[in-house]
């Protein structure tokens, strides 16, 4: 990788920001950092506990200055969490000098995945229809990504191929 830009992976949780980006980093030589799992190091709690039991003002706090931290870093895989880009400066950051990808599925497909997850805070106890309101809601915000890969009937193989060809344009 010529470029210094970092990749930054966003959207949905259960949209496979973790997975496809801890492969498309080893492919790259490249170090990864998942927000998420730095969140949960550094609290010494799980999402969802932070969520229970401190909240979502606490939870976002910790994720927009981790975020932007990480962000600052050079040639580096992030995944940000799924609602990291709904703030300003995060998003002002990913958008200023990164490769910034959503990994899009449909709705129908992220449902399967994440309702009902109690891992997935947002996600558990909630009707369907609040939930396609929230990825409708969150979708506004990544379709500012530079990149935007439509995941429905890839394999993950076929995803990390469009990102590496996306990364050899810089």
């Amino acid at each position: 990788m010529k470029s210094k830009k970092n990749i930054v992976f966003l959207g949905m949780m259960g949209s496979g920001k973790s997975l496809i980006g801890r492969l498309v980093s080893k492919k790259l030589k490249l170090q990864f950092f998942d927000i998420d799992n730095i969140i949960e190091i550094e609290t010494g709690m799980k999402i969802f506990e932070i969520f229970e039991k401190k909240g979502e003002e606490f939870f976002r706090e910790i994720e927009k200055n981790i975020s932007l931290k990480i962000l600052k870093k050079n040639k580096s895989v992030i995944s940000l969490g799924g609602g990291a880009f709904q703030n300003h400066e995060i998003r002002k950051e990913v958008l200023n000098g990164n490769i910034s990808i959503w990994l899009k599925w449909n709705y129908q497909t992220l449902l399967k995945r994440i309702i009902d997850k109690p891992h997935r805070p947002l996600a558990y106890n909630i009707e369907k229809k609040e939930l396609i309101e929230l990825m409708k809601k969150r979708s506004k915000f990544y379709k500012k990504a530079l990149y935007k890969i439509n995941c429905e009937n890839l394999n993950k193989n076929k995803i990390i191929n469009k990102i590496l060809n996306i990364n050899e344009l810089h």
